[in-house]
């Protein structure tokens, strides 16, 4: 057994190989502590460490891996966060005024979406995201508007698990990928309280060169009196708009 006193970046690491594959859904500092043998309250002030850097983020009760580890893995090929924000953020503001409901803009890194942007709506629900937060991708609107064209992200996203966010999280590979088929179908997804209760959604896809998606732009709202389906013209114009903008300066 070994009974070398550990250091607080020895802690530090042990908090991080204690997410293990719950590292993108999220997991409460009881069981991070309990996983990497340390007490609640010293895995807490650890946590805000790490979460202050950028090596793990805070939604809600749960603590997931944070932007950083993805930012220093990325690739020359990944999608350039800069862009999408510069090019594409006045055509979020464009469909929030249409709106004036909570609009999102995010792009998928693995197997999560990533918000680059998030316009509030002072009628907003309590929900996960968060600018520079990531969820999984399989349960937001964001998320399904652009795996649904890629059948390789689709196979990961299903391989990396399919966890029960709220009761009408859809976990069945064959449901989702039915989903996934009419959002190729109808060009817009829906979140119907799948990312959290409470909370509806409509995306549009937002398309590069070839008809492949590298983003896509949302409009959210409380379901009690938000339909998705009345907003899903105009999800479409402005993400059409937005793709062509997009293409052009990345000519």
């Amino acid at each position: 057994m070994n009974t070398t006193p550990r250091g607080a970046i020895d802690k530090a690491f042990d908090l991080l190989n204690a997410f293990g594959s719950d590292g993108s859904t999220g997991v409460g500092v009881s069981e991070l502590a309990r996983r990497a043998n340390l007490s609640k309250s010293t895995a807490f002030r650890l946590l805000a460490t790490l979460v202050a850097n950028g090596a793990v983020e805070k939604a809600g009760d749960l603590y997931r891996i944070g932007p950083l580890f993805f930012n220093l893995t990325r690739t020359e090929n990944d999608v350039d966060h800069s862009d999408i924000r510069e090019i594409l953020t006045p055509f979020l503001s464009s469909i929030f005024e249409r709106t004036r409901q909570t609009c999102h803009l995010g792009y998928v890194v693995g197997t999560d979406v990533f918000y680059a942007n998030k316009l509030f709506s002072l009628r907003s629900v309590q929900a996960p995201s968060r600018i520079g937060g990531r969820v999984p991708a399989f349960c937001t609107g964001v998320g399904k508007a652009i795996i649904a064209w890629d059948e390789g992200k689709i196979d990961a996203v299903i391989a990396a698990g399919l966890p029960q966010w709220t009761p009408y999280t859809i976990t069945d590979p064959d449901d989702l990928r039915a989903v996934l088929a009419t959002v190729r179908e109808d060009g817009v997804a829906y979140d119907r309280q799948e990312i959290s209760l409470g909370l509806n959604c409509v995306a549009a896809p937002i398309f590069d060169h070839g008809h492949v998606p590298v983003a896509a732009i949302s409009v959210s709202g409380p379901c009690v009196d938000f339909k998705p389906e009345e907003y899903k013209d105009v999800v479409k114009k402005v993400a059409a708009a937005a793709s062509r903008a997009y293409i052009n300066l990345r000519k």
